[in-house]
């Protein structure tokens, strides 16, 4: 496993954009909570570690991986720069595991077609409850971080894209 015993959640904090003025919306399935409540906290960790604030931090709650869609779809509406969708799907015996892992997948890549607000993709979908452990604040780091800094580096280049930040030079 090309992740064995490395944590890949470090980060150059001043290589990210100051995220005081950026307004985040987080989107959190609640099935398998003992891992999506990792994975947010690891996300919120390092909003904040990066400038983020409180009040410019929105959470819903949606039932399952598969409600991430909707949620995110529905959380693009309330005035946020960016959306951050976090579940976890477990392999089980059956081919659920691949209808839901395939339909979030593919429904957040089109949310981020159809939409300028970006929605970024924070759904473990690991063949063991152990995999997931190790990827939400374990011995693999915490992809709720991962996310985090990949949400903030998204806000800004939609400012920069949009004239709004000037980073870009243009």
């Amino acid at each position: 496993m090309a992740t064995e015993n490395k944590n890949l959640s470090n980060y150059d904090k001043t290589t990210i954009p100051n995220a005081k003025d950026f307004r985040f919306g987080i989107v959190v399935s609640e099935w398998n909570d003992n891992i999506t409540e990792g994975l947010y906290n690891g996300a919120i960790e390092a909003l904040k570690d990066c400038g983020a604030v409180d009040k410019n931090i929105k959470r819903w709650n949606v039932p399952g991986s598969y409600e991430l869609i909707y949620g995110c779809k529905k959380m693009q509406n309330q005035n946020v720069d960016v959306v951050i969708a976090i579940g976890s799907v477990i392999q089980g015996e059956t081919k659920h595991f691949d209808f839901v892992c395939d339909g979030v997948t593919q429904g957040i890549k089109d949310l981020n077609v159809l939409s300028d607000i970006p929605v970024i993709f924070c759904v473990l979908t690991d063949n063991n409850m152990q995999q997931s452990i190790d990827r939400s604040g374990g011995k693999h780091g915490n992809k709720g971080t991962e996310a985090a800094i990949a949400a903030i580096k998204m806000v800004q280049l939609r400012k920069d894209a949009n004239g709004i930040g000037g980073r870009l030079g243009y």
